[in-house]
């Protein structure tokens, strides 16, 4: 996801497309579910996806560069396979060429570029950011969990409705790279414009991304609610606000990291936070126990207690929002004095 910095001003949007195809690739499922139903057994569908897993090989070894991506690139620096003759920049050799002109966009950035790592885990932004993350996970996770009981229940049994809506929700998950770069417009949507005077590019990025994690949080309170009542129309709803949701999710959770802390740190940083998240996401077991115990069945109480968990999300696009106006606020002391 690394490679969005390769795009310039479309950064965001690149790094929100590579998710919303990873989160599509579930549809795949529907078409093996399909070869399935007319014949054809489950072990040469697989053998076919583990051979296609070739072509990630080729990809690491051809295209992917073999060292750091620098930020910001320098002139002339080319990946991946070209026609002709290029020429080829070492990392020191763009860090000694870049120390000779720092523009003044690199000195304002550098304070950010010093953090170190535990700098960055220590950090409001970093911890908000899990939380986000993770409620809005767990929601997801319990969803599909529980769709197959749901929709048992909601047609009476009846198989080839199950079928026909199981089909549908697949579907619908093919949308996901139609709707993640939607998120990654509204990260880039500042890029290009005069910013504010003495405002640096990642203060920019931050005060961009408040909207995107807004509307991440709203969605998922309005998928919620809707994934709470019990109606077997409005799953074809509940479907296409899951997918969009799980979009902007996936998505902006690599956007916000690579522009809220250093690049150095990403890979890093973005591990953890999946690693963490999917920790805190194994409280979908105590859900499903839960339901399928005390509440036989009937996973109502469990998804108001969703609901209402998923409001502690809209924290985080606040905690944002008033560090971008305290760096605005003392951005504006500094010019006074």
């Amino acid at each position: 996801m690394k490679l969005g910095i390769l795009f310039g001003s479309h950064r965001s949007t690149v790094i929100t497309l590579y998710n919303g195809s990873i989160g599509s690739s579930s549809a795949l499922f529907l078409v093996i579910k399909l070869l399935h139903e007319a014949g054809i057994f489950f072990l040469p569908s697989f053998l076919l996806l583990s051979a296609c897993s070739v072509l990630h090989l080729l990809r690491t070894f051809f295209l992917l560069p073999r060292g750091k991506i620098p930020h910001p690139l320098p002139d002339g620096y080319t990946c991946g396979i070209t026609c002709g003759k290029s020429k080829t920049l070492s990392l020191e050799q763009i860090t000694a060429e870049g120390n000779n002109q720092p523009t003044t966009e690199e000195v304002k950035d550098v304070p950010d570029q010093e953090k170190s790592l535990s700098e960055c885990l220590k950090s409001r932004l970093f911890w908000w950011h899990l939380l986000w993350l993770s409620v809005m996970l767990l929601r997801h996770y319990l969803y599909i969990g529980t769709l197959n009981p749901m929709l048992q229940r909601l047609t009476n049994g009846d198989p080839s409705l199950v079928s026909w809506y199981t089909n549908v929700f697949a579907i619908t998950q093919l949308c996901g790279v139609l709707c993640a770069p939607w998120n990654g417009l509204i990260f880039d949507r500042n890029k290009g414009k005069p910013s504010t005077e003495g405002e640096s590019e990642q203060e920019a990025d931050l005060r961009a991304s408040v909207l995107s994690l807004f509307l991440t949080a709203l969605q998922c309170v309005l998928f919620s609610v809707c994934a709470c009542i019990p109606s077997l129309p409005l799953q074809y709803f509940t479907f296409v606000l899951e997918v969009i949701n799980r979009s902007f999710l996936f998505g902006g959770n690599a956007a916000f990291i690579n522009v809220a802390f250093p690049l150095c740190h990403f890979a890093k940083l973005y591990g953890l936070v999946v690693a963490l998240s999917s920790v805190f996401s194994l409280l979908q077991y105590a859900c499903f126990a839960l339901v399928n115990g005390p509440l036989h069945g009937d996973p109502l109480y469990v998804n108001i207690g969703v609901l209402l968990l998923i409001l502690l999300a809209f924290i985080h696009p606040l905690s944002v929002f008033l560090h971008c106006r305290s760096l605005a606020s003392q951005r504006a002391i500094s010019a006074s004095s």
